[in-house]
């Protein structure tokens, strides 16, 4: 790029936040629109409240200030970071702009008024494209490799610092725009802005190369880094999505996260597809419906939840075992068809209550919930004179599941067995030919996936109090499947992360009515064609898609070097 077409790159970048900044500040609205997340401050004027900046506004006003500096310090990565600011404000602007124009107040909310016009939207708009256009010219920078080392303590403290900004983070994701599309006719709206807000601000992390340093910093602390995030984890139900419905969502999520890293195992490590993968999590959860006292349960037994989940996981592994003996003879799209078969099979018998251990159409309820000195699981709680929502312990209890779970799976996928299992989906002929019990072993990744699996049944049928056959069917294998896909096939938080979308972006998204599930589809679509190895990709899958060049290397200047020593 020559002298003339640095400065008009320049240029266009400075014109771009400049229009951000000041779309900002217009009115992006000729009337006052109803209570909600666009009231008056949809016709704020500069002069009126010059920083009562919230919501939407606020994330535009961030990136044209940010896209500014960006646009007049070069800085490695400066043309991905200015090309992930520009989607964020178009994207950002289209879709307050269309709501506030189409579900507000029709062609009235950008057309003149008798008192001003509404030009905040089409202003901030050109100016996101400004920063597109002048971010496309010339080559794309590369994202930079930093080498930044601190003292131990001093790392631990960034470290700690992201994860909290982490909780914060998501605390504000489950609280925009309401409570799962309920509190106003504007959640749904509001919650699309963040979300692209959030992705847009992420890639421009990403893209200066902040984002792979501090993956590596919490490489190198890893023990301190999760167990700051399982006290992040704990600490959610105190903050602003502490309320009793976030707590039943994330405790949805958590049996959901635990049954997705036992499927991880068999289909991100071993590699083997399965279609039927709920039946194992329905198997541990009529287990401990039969075995918890439950008052329409033949057997009569009331075991204490811990033995009871102990004995749920066995049995759900013993036919996780069974369903992995035919891997010994197919592969591929036919074990695919045998493990559906599966699936189908324990729908079809818990559905004509065979035995008379599933109820049937009936189902089996009355299942007592968890108790813990006296005081019930679904009961209102106060630690430390702070009253927290009913079903907290449930999340915790399901918190440090998953915990364990996560902690099974990172053991046995830097184990021998786990190397077995990676050799063997990566070619398994191979992997015999090398000395590798084929066979043995990819029953165990059934056996063992198939633990996980009943562990979380035997959780959620405690948490539901009800166990019906309707909450096993096809769909949610799939769902389970996509989960695993969608987060990274064979990485720790990827399942965590895949299972937790699966199931915020439906919540969110209720107040699209009919149009939720078109929407989530298409978010899905996306998500796989810009992200194919998923959003927590492994390291093996990120080396195959790695470019066939080396990353440059961007140190800090000596002084901080030092520091680093």
């Amino acid at each position: 790029m020559n002298a003339t077409e640095l400065v008009n790159s320049t240029a266009l970048r400075v014109a771009g936040g400049l229009l951000t900044i000041t779309g900002t500040y217009l009115p992006w609205a000729t009337f006052v629109l109803n209570d909600g997340p666009y009231p008056a401050k949809a016709t704020l004027e500069f002069f009126r409240e010059p920083f009562g900046l919230a919501g939407y506004r606020a994330h535009l006003l961030a990136f044209g200030v940010a896209a500014l500096v960006f646009a007049l310090v070069a800085v490695p990565g400066q043309g991905r970071i200015l090309r992930a600011l520009g989607a964020g404000v178009v994207t950002v602007s289209v879709l307050n702009g269309l709501w506030i124009t189409v579900d507000g107040g029709g062609l009235g909310a950008i057309t003149v008024s008798d008192e001003d016009v509404a030009f905040g939207a089409p202003v901030a708009l050109v100016g996101g494209v400004l920063i597109l256009a002048a971010s496309a010219r010339g080559r794309a920078s590369d994202v930079p490799a930093w080498q930044w080392r601190f003292p131990p303590w001093w790392e631990r403290l960034l470290l700690l610092g992201v994860l909290v900004l982490l909780l914060v983070l998501v605390s504000a994701v489950l609280t925009s725009g309401g409570q799962g599309g309920a509190a106003n006719v504007y959640a749904g709206a509001v919650f699309l802005s963040f979300l692209a807000a959030a992705g847009a601000g992420m890639g421009a992390l990403h893209a200066s190369g902040l984002s792979s340093w501090v993956a590596a910093l919490s490489e190198r602390h890893r023990g301190f880094g999760i167990g700051v995030l399982l006290l992040c984890a704990l600490a959610l139900p105190f903050t602003g999505a502490g309320t009793e419905y976030w707590m039943t969502v994330a405790a949805n999520i958590g049996v959901y996260a635990a049954a997705a890293i036992g499927l991880n195992i068999v289909v991100g490590l071993a590699g083997l597809l399965d279609l039927g993968y709920i039946a194992f999590l329905g198997i541990g959860a009529f287990v401990a419906a039969n075995l918890s006292g439950a008052a329409a349960s033949r057997i009569g037994l009331d075991l204490p939840f811990p033995l009871v989940m102990v004995i749920s996981a066995v049995v759900a592994g013993l036919f996780g075992a069974v369903v992995g003996s035919p891997t010994l003879r197919v592969r591929g799209d036919y074990l695919a068809i045998v493990t559906l078969a599966f699936g189908e099979i324990f729908v079809r018998s818990a559905q004509n209550d065979i035995g008379g251990l599933t109820g049937g159409s009936n189902a089996i309820p009355g299942i007592p919930p968890l108790s813990l000195f006296g005081h019930g699981f679904d009961e209102k709680l106060v630690i430390g004179g702070v009253r927290v929502a009913p079903g907290v312990l449930y999340y915790v209890l399901i918190v440090l599941i998953v915990a364990g779970a996560m902690l099974v799976f990172a053991n046995l996928k830097n184990s021998r067995l786990g190397r077995a299992w990676i050799a063997i989906r990566e070619d398994e002929d191979a992997a015999r030919a090398m000395g590798v019990r084929t066979g043995s072993t990819k029953i165990l990744a059934f056996l063992i996936g198939a633990m996980l699996a009943g562990m979380a049944g035997a959780f959620y049928a405690h948490k539901t109090a009800t166990v019906s056959y309707e909450s096993f069917r096809f769909i949610e294998s799939v769902t389970l499947l996509a989960a695993v896909i969608l987060g990274g096939m064979g990485t720790i938080p990827g399942a965590v992360l895949g299972a937790s979308i699966l199931f915020v972006l439906p919540e969110k998204l209720r107040e699209f009515s009919d149009y939720r599930l078109l929407l989530f589809g298409i978010a899905l679509i996306l998500i796989m064609r810009f992200r194919p190895q998923g959003l927590v990709p492994d390291t093996h899958r990120r080396a195959e898609r790695a470019p066939g060049r080396e990353e440059p290397t961007v140190v800090l200047p000596a002084v901080l070097a030092k520091v680093g020593r």
